[in-house]
């Protein structure tokens, strides 16, 4: 029998586990909270230091968006300004009458700018685009006598990119460059063939009788034909009259030049096409006297380079299979 003093059976010692285990789960808990704590602090910095950076890449996005693309602010000093005619010329894009024209003004404005080369490498394109910077040029040119321009061709000068260039005092290209394209030309499709052989019935409402002038899906007509032709023929003697005005003697008298066929660089030389074989940085240096070149050229921001190689790109193709070019 159990005694006063005796220590209880084993199954009576439990309370004193039980509090030890106790400690021990509290401190658990304790450990845990204190560890969920930390865990959600660095978690709630993580997301603080995410947003703050997302907020720094937007407005990063915005600055690049809005800000120009390319070109550079315009120095005190004297130098060689440089305007570039890049790609096909025609509306909306970056070798458009209005940006080239805004370059070209903003070069003869300056009176720190000794001399403008104007940088081709353009297939052609629109005669009207073309028309209207070889009228500016030549207007400027007689607002400031001794502000010489020089057109410097690099790979491609051709048809509307020619129709340019005749506006400068003097043309430069190199040995390998593709010169000439004197010519227009008028581009279309016919289907009507096609149209039979599937069974499709062309159905065309128009009020006048010439409305569907050149329609691709209906048979060629002489008389359409014959306008066109007389029409190209205009524009034609147009893109001459302004050839001969600006190489003036220097041409040699070959009735090649203006069949639209293309040249070297060297071969153009010849012809009387340029003037001598040189790059930008020689003309800038050896002939204008200022080798230090900034770029005049109006840049489209980075939403127009965008926007512009999507919705507009298509656009123009689609007009283009029907729009006479000086290409």
């Amino acid at each position: 029998m159990a005694t006063f003093g005796d220590f209880p059976p084993e199954h009576t010692q439990p309370p004193q586990n039980d509090a030890a285990q106790n400690d021990k789960w509290e401190r658990k808990l304790l450990q845990d909270l204190a560890f969920a704590a930390i865990k959600e602090q660095r978690a709630s910095r993580r997301w603080g230091y995410l947003f703050k950076f997302l907020i720094l890449l937007y407005l990063v996005a915005v600055f690049l968006v809005t800000r120009p693309f390319g070109g550079s602010s315009l120095p005190s000093g004297p130098h060689t300004a440089l305007v570039e005619v890049s790609g096909v010329i025609a509306p909306n894009t970056e070798a458009s009458a209005d940006r080239i024209v805004t370059g070209i003004r903003d070069a003869f404005e300056n009176p720190q700018a000794q001399g403008l080369i104007i940088r081709m490498n353009t297939p052609g394109g629109s005669p009207v685009q073309s028309g209207v910077i070889n009228d500016e040029i030549t207007r400027l040119r007689a607002t400031r006598p001794d502000f010489r321009v020089y057109a410097v061709i690099q790979d491609v000068c051709a048809s509307g990119g020619y129709y340019i260039a005749v506006a400068a005092d003097e043309i430069y290209a190199d040995k390998a460059s593709i010169v000439g394209s004197i010519g227009v030309r008028m581009d279309s499709f016919g289907f009507t063939e096609a149209m039979d052989k599937l069974g499709v019935e062309r159905r065309s409402l128009t009020a006048g009788e010439n409305k569907a002038f050149l329609d691709p899906f209906m048979p060629l007509q002489q008389d359409d034909v014959e306008h066109a032709h007389k029409m190209l023929d205009n524009i034609h003697q147009q893109f001459i009259d302004v050839v001969k005005t600006g190489r003036g003697d220097r041409l040699k008298n070959n009735d090649e030049i203006f069949s639209g066929l293309f040249w070297s660089g060297e071969q153009a030389l010849e012809l009387g096409l340029v003037d001598g074989l040189a790059n930008s940085s020689t003309v800038a240096r050896d002939i204008v006297g200022a080798e230090d070149i900034v770029d005049y050229t109006p840049r489209p921001s980075y939403l127009d380079r965008f926007a512009g190689s999507l919705g507009v790109k298509i656009s123009e193709t689609l007009i283009s299979s029907q729009y006479w070019n000086l290409r």
